[in-house]
């Protein structure tokens, strides 16, 4: 039978959660990032079947977003669609800060993490894991791209030896396969082994790379 979630919502230091504590003695973090517009809610379609030894917490982005929802940057006219890391690194610096003060707040181990995203999320997933590899231990790219600005980074390997999961429908208007092609190529010119589920949705995950995903994270 699917595992109910039941995650309750605060507010801690400025940022809006939602959470669901994990009664496991060893409780690993998983941190959810919603993509543009969303918040704190969105991600939660994902989660029904991962392991119950995950303390899961999705923080709404901190910017508004230009019509409704939230973004993980400020709005600039004429680039939607293309964050660089410039425009994404204050909203990174700002999440590994809450994940340390959350953490230490409810007694939770987080020196290495798990990180989930959709789209822009998948975005500041990659600019997480990419400039705190150390911290990071799994990483779900949904319906990703990597940011501009990131190139120098990548060619250092900062992810030898970690396995990332990424997931794409080939029918995404709004972030194109390519993209998400590219990206999976960037992340093994990091280091990383990819595991890169396509199926033929649009903007979402499908069943098929779900399930995946859900396999991936219970390893």
């Amino acid at each position: 039978m699917p595992t109910e979630i039941s995650a309750e919502l605060l507010t801690f230091k400025g940022w809006t959660l939602r959470v669901r504590p994990s009664e496991s003695a060893s409780p690993r973090l998983l941190v959810l990032i919603h993509g543009w517009t969303g918040d704190e809610n969105s991600m939660w379609v994902f989660t029904r079947n991962l392991p119950l030894d995950y303390w899961m917490i999705a923080p709404r982005a901190l910017y508004p977003g230009e019509q409704s929802g939230f973004s993980w940057r400020p709005f600039e006219k004429g680039t939607f669609g293309q964050p660089s890391l410039e425009m994404l690194k204050p909203a990174a610096e700002a999440l590994i800060q809450l994940i340390d003060e959350y953490s230490a707040s409810v007694q939770l181990d987080a020196a290495s993490f798990d990180l989930m995203g959709f789209s822009q999320g998948a975005a500041m997933v990659s600019v997480v894991g990419l400039l705190y590899p150390k911290r990071v231990r799994r990483m779900s790219f949904l319906a990703c791209f990597v940011p501009s600005g990131l190139e120098d980074v990548i060619e250092q390997k900062p992810l030898a030896g970690k396995h990332v999961f990424m997931a794409h429908g080939t029918q995404d208007q709004i972030v194109a396969v390519e993209r998400g092609r590219s990206s999976a190529q960037l992340f093994e010119r990091a280091g990383a082994q990819v595991t890169f589920c396509e199926d033929e949705v649009g903007h979402k995950l499908s069943m098929r790379c779900l399930r995946s995903l859900e396999g991936y994270l219970k390893d």
